[in-house]
């Protein structure tokens, strides 16, 4: 895939936030993705491509400090991203969508579904990550580094899936996140909900995704749990079940 060509949608706020489109038929596919991830991902790639053989509208995108978008990956917010999220599908989408969103970007999802439930057809989420701000990340400090955190404002961990340095998480992060939070009530989504997790997946535990679905409203709500799956889905049978899925949700959700 060739990123040189991703265009940019300029912000009020001076931000730029690069993207992919595809033009084609409704409902479209928008893919959010997972926590200092960009829309270079096998996921985000595969999905294009499906959609482009398929004939159908698709955009991949990366929120800001992320990717190739514009601004700093350690200002940002779970509050900042789901801003740039919904000024794409504002700006850059008509129509019903199918909101699919990958560890963090599931979170974003599902706030960007209550956000725009009358764009919203149906949702997928993989290896779902809600509201790991708090359920996740805190409890995986200790008291020496939430003591840094709060003197310091940032601490730095180790990423697994990144030949760079450690990526920083900082008090902002955590404390915004928690304006954002869903699993301490009813969660009011009414459309489709199909949820994929790994059971092998070391980073957000299966749990994660059970909780969301048991707290959804929607009456149409499924979480598929895959034995050997880890945290990113991306096996060639991984793609192959979540492209079934998205293959079904559009052909029953044809207006």
């Amino acid at each position: 895939m060739d990123n040189k060509t991703a265009r940019f949608l300029e912000l009020p706020s001076g931000k730029q936030i690069a993207y992919h489109k595809t033009e084609g038929a409704d409902p479209g596919v928008l893919f959010f993705g997972g926590f200092k991830s960009d829309m270079t991902g096998i996921k985000a790639v595969t999905l294009e491509q499906w959609c482009q053989t398929n004939k159908r509208s698709f955009v991949r995108f990366d929120y800001s400090g992320h990717g190739q978008s514009s601004g700093s990956f350690e200002s940002g917010t779970i509050g900042e991203w789901l801003e740039d999220a919904l000024a794409v599908i504002d700006q850059l989408t008509k129509g019903p969508l199918v909101l699919i969103g990958s560890s963090m970007g599931g979170w974003l999802s599902l706030l960007a579904a209550i956000a725009r439930p009358e764009r919203t057809r149906a949702l997928i989420t993989l290896a779902c990550a809600t509201d790991f701000t708090q359920r996740l990340l805190i409890p995986m400090f200790s008291e020496e580094q939430l003591l840094q955190l709060q003197e310091r404002g940032s601490l730095f961990i180790p990423c697994d899936y990144d030949d760079q340095q450690p990526y920083p998480i900082t008090r902002d992060l955590l404390e915004e996140g928690k304006n954002h939070l869903l699993l301490d009530s009813p969660i009011p989504i009414h459309c489709p909900v199909r949820m994929f997790h790994g059971m092998q997946d070391p980073d957000v535990p299966w749990d994660f995704s059970r909780r969301t679905c048991e707290q959804l409203e929607s009456n149409d709500a499924t979480l598929t749990l895959i034995k050997q799956g880890d945290h990113r889905l991306s096996e060639p049978a991984d793609l192959h079940l979540i492209l079934s899925c998205l293959d079904h949700l559009v052909s029953n959700q044809r207006d």
